[in-house]
């Protein structure tokens, strides 16, 4: 008898204990579902920002804009306050509209260095070139190439020979550098001249001056060393006196594998045509 009443009493304590425990684990599963239904702040993107923007700029210029979602909704990473540690850091990379703003997506990497990623020790240059001048679209970021200028050869000296020499205007075109890297292509927009009729007794009778076709132009940015890049910036100074002029004497040629172009290759005009 005695133990028909201690195991009854065992059956209820037991039970009592497994409605607690129950009870518990439901309170703590509605305490999660809460939780996860709580609103959250992060940050998304209103318009696109553009790589190297502050994460300060980016929220005074309106490009991103805070909202609120349910806790449980929140991608892991994203970027939940601005303040004093981070209000400084820039884009890596542009962010498109519309898009969650990760953490991730700030550093302290400077624009100029990420936007173009020149290599250490090396100067970025950028060349403007029409499109046969750079082989068409076949330099692309990457590709190894030659320059190439074409320049004015002249005598010193005053004596009548070398005056007549001179005004020969003699060209001549020579490897500036060879095994040159790639790093950025980008376009520019730039019309011709509209240039008018000859005369103004054309004007009179109502000739109409023509408008050149707008030529399109290619910044392409390479990167060179140091002394290299005097070289090429004093190449593309021979055009600095023609407005929204490429540099046309500057020509790039696309390297082959295992292509070495030898340096103190040149050619002139009599060269060319075979003048001794």
């Amino acid at each position: 008898m005695g133990r028909r009443i201690i195991a009854l009493a065992a059956a209820v304590v037991l039970a009592l204990v497994g409605g607690v425990l129950v009870l518990l684990y439901a309170r703590s599963a509605d305490q999660r579902a809460l939780a996860g239904q709580q609103p959250t702040t992060i940050w998304v993107s209103e318009k696109l920002v553009g790589s190297g923007t502050t994460l300060k700029d980016a929220e005074r210029g309106g490009l991103i804009k805070r909202t609120q979602v349910a806790a449980r909704a929140v991608p892991a990473g994203a970027l939940k306050a601005i303040d004093a540690e981070n209000s400084s850091l820039v884009v890596l990379s542009d962010i498109a509209p519309g898009q969650v703003v990760l953490d991730t997506a700030f550093g302290t990497e400077r624009l100029g260095q990420k936007a173009i990623g020149v290599s250490p020790g090396k100067v970025a240059i950028s060349v403007t070139l029409e499109d046969p001048n750079r082989v068409g679209a076949f330099v692309t970021p990457g590709s190894l190439i030659t320059i190439y200028d074409t320049h004015d050869i002249k005598k010193l000296g005053t004596d009548k020979a070398t005056e007549q020499y001179n005004e020969l205007g003699i060209k001549g075109t020579s490897v500036l550098l060879s095994k040159v890297q790639v790093i950025g292509i980008g376009t520019t927009s730039l019309s011709g001249a509209s240039p008018t009729s000859s005369s103004d007794a054309e004007k009179s009778e109502g000739v109409a001056a023509t408008t050149a076709t707008p030529v399109q132009n290619y910044l392409v940015t390479v990167e060179v060393s140091p002394e290299d890049s005097v070289k090429l910036v004093h190449a593309i100074q021979h055009t600095a006196n023609f407005q929204n002029n490429p540099a046309k004497h500057i020509y790039f040629g696309l390297e082959g594998a295992d292509t070495t172009v030898p340096r103190n290759l040149s050619t002139d005009d009599f060269k060319y045509h075979g003048t001794p």
